[in-house]
């Protein structure tokens, strides 16, 4: 069956594009400019799957690589494993065994791998509770495990596998009498020693515990602090991890709170909080379509337009690289909202009571047709103090961003991935802005679009791309990087089968292949079983691995 694969030179994508943007948008500058030089134009080819068998309960999420035995190790939340899968044989992965982690507390969060030494993240029962991290060698044979933070959600090896870093996302049970608010921090354990030899105090700790008495200036600065009576230390919630070239530093997504921290790696010290800012969704370029009820008669439509909402980043993957001697950042502006017990701060934006002088059209906003369904934030907006709300802002930028170490955007995707999806959507190949279960045009629209998660780097045929997996309607989004201030989208594939108003579940979910990419990797050509460059996703809602090619295109 064919994979949807479209890239800048596929005329039918170019000319349903060129349509498009004739009506609707125009795409920034920063995309327009284009090297001298001819490009290589790439494309991703699915030549492997392997089906866990599982709908819906994450069944396929991180997935990490060992290039010395070519297998994956697949995180399995339903089953509390983390599952192999052999891949020597790309075409036809097949797995060859599986860790219990239930044996060590919980279910498995993350795996990483590096030299042949597997390190899974556990949390704990309850996740308030601190986690561990387990360490396994090639065998699967336990070799260790450590206590660190809370809801261990996302953990990695420094380049040079000296240390794994894990970030304690230390969500809370809810908040209130009765429940618990853990503090969130960064993990550091030194492998010097090796892994068989390794003991609790070989951990060391990160915390944002002398960030508590600088509240105010971090609001002031834009770090969202919001959590109903949480300090500092308990509201900042650690994501994803990248870690610097050089192996000094490390950069961790604190995505609640639209920022970054920075870690300094051999001291286990957070060195730095750093805003990520606003996206003003007013500008061209940034346009996007914030309704699922915009047709005109309270029904779906592609209604992709400037409007006076500032989107916030708030990014889980992030990942690093350098260009000659200068390190960037790139993440993927998922969104997220914070919904627990005792608080929930997302809303319609129809329920917000607007600044008549700022918005003096109020009424007309607020309707269906117009910003009415979006989800926007609650506690963010007021700026005068006076009750009212002087900015909407809503969750999430519907691209993703390429930042220098001091947060400065140095290049974002602005509406592209709408845009390009509207195209395909026109000519038939996607159903716009559907959700990872179910084929409802138009769903996601209020809530974050097609929502970029996942991100994985990748060096092939002389150049660096960034591919990025949209996690609600599928597929991964291809994007050249060698030169930041230039990127410019490649191409985008999805391994997913479309049929409109055909409910997706636990019966027939096989028929639609990939559902909701959550965990990718790149796999480097001198690192595969093929001798070419494989892309890996995990999908968590079909409960598939899939593996494509980067091939070169002529």
């Amino acid at each position: 069956m064919k994979t949807r694969t479209y890239s800048r030179r596929s005329s039918g994508l170019k000319a349903s594009l060129a349509a498009f943007l004739a009506c609707a948008t125009v795409l920034p500058a920063s995309a327009r400019a284009l090297p001298p030089q001819p490009l290589p134009d790439i494309e991703l080819t699915p030549i492997g799957s392997y089906a866990s068998g599982i709908f819906a309960q994450g069944g396929a999420e991180i997935v990490a690589h060992d290039p010395l035995t070519q297998r994956l190790y697949v995180v399995n939340a339903q089953a509390a494993t983390v599952d192999v899968l052999d891949i020597s044989n790309p075409a036809a992965p097949a797995k060859v065994g599986s860790i219990n982690l239930l044996l060590f507390g919980g279910v498995a969060n993350i795996v990483a791998v590096h030299d042949g030494l597997v390190a899974v993240a556990v949390e704990a029962v309850p996740k308030t509770d601190p986690g561990k991290v387990v360490f396994f060698d090639a065998a699967l044979v336990p070799l260790s495990s450590v206590t660190v933070g809370a809801l261990p959600d996302m953990l990695t090896f420094t380049h040079d596998g000296g240390h794994v870093l894990v970030a304690n996302e230390a969500e809370p049970s809810g908040y209130g009498a009765g429940h618990v608010d853990p503090e969130g921090s960064v993990s550091v354990i030194d492998l010097k020693r090796g892994a068989a030899n390794l003991r609790q105090r070989d951990v060391r700790t990160a915390d944002f515990a002398r960030f508590n008495n600088l509240a105010a200036q971090l609001k002031s600065a834009g770090v969202r602090i919001f959590g109903p009576n949480a300090t500092v230390a308990q509201d900042l919630e650690p994501e994803y991890i990248a870690v610097s070239p050089a192996n000094s530093l490390a950069y961790v997504t604190l995505q609640e709170n639209n920022a970054i921290g920075i870690i300094q790696i051999q001291s286990a010290t957070v060195v730095g909080i750093i805003p990520l800012g606003l996206k003003d969704h007013s500008l061209l370029g940034n346009a996007l379509d914030p309704s699922d009820r915009d047709n005109g008669s309270n029904g779906p439509a592609i209604k992709i337009a400037n409007w006076p909402v500032s989107g916030m980043y708030l990014p889980d993957s992030i990942a690093a690289y350098s260009v000659g001697a200068i390190p960037f950042l790139v993440m993927a502006n998922e969104g997220d909202a914070r919904d627990w017990p005792g608080f929930r701060e997302d809303v319609r934006a129809a329920t917000l009571n607007l600044d008549p002088t700022v918005f003096p059209d109020a009424g007309l906003l607020k309707t269906n047709a117009n910003l009415g369904r979006l989800n926007v934030s609650s506690v963010d907006g007021d700026l005068d103090g006076d009750g009212d709300v002087d900015r909407i802002q809503a969750y999430g930028a519907r691209s993703f961003t390429i930042r220098n170490t001091g947060g400065e955007v140095v290049f974002d995707s602005g509406d592209q991935f709408e845009t390009i999806l509207a195209a395909l959507h026109g000519a038939g190949e996607v159903i716009f802005n559907s959700s990872h279960d179910n084929n409802t045009f138009d769903a996601r629209s209020p809530s974050k679009g097609p929502e970029p998660e996942g991100l994985a780097l990748g060096q092939a045929f002389g150049r660096t791309w960034a591919f990025i997996g949209l996690e609600r309607v599928g597929g991964v989004m291809v994007y050249d990087i060698t030169s930041p201030a230039e990127s410019h989208f490649v191409t985008y594939a999805n391994n997913r089968i479309f049929s409109p108003g055909t409910a997706i579940n636990a019966t027939n979910f096989g028929n639609f292949r990939d559902l909701g990419p959550e965990g990718i990797v790149f796999i480097d050509a001198s690192d595969s079983p093929n001798g070419q460059p494989l892309v890996v996703v995990g999908n968590e809602i079909s409960g598939t691995t899939t593996i494509y090619q980067v091939n070169q295109v002529p």
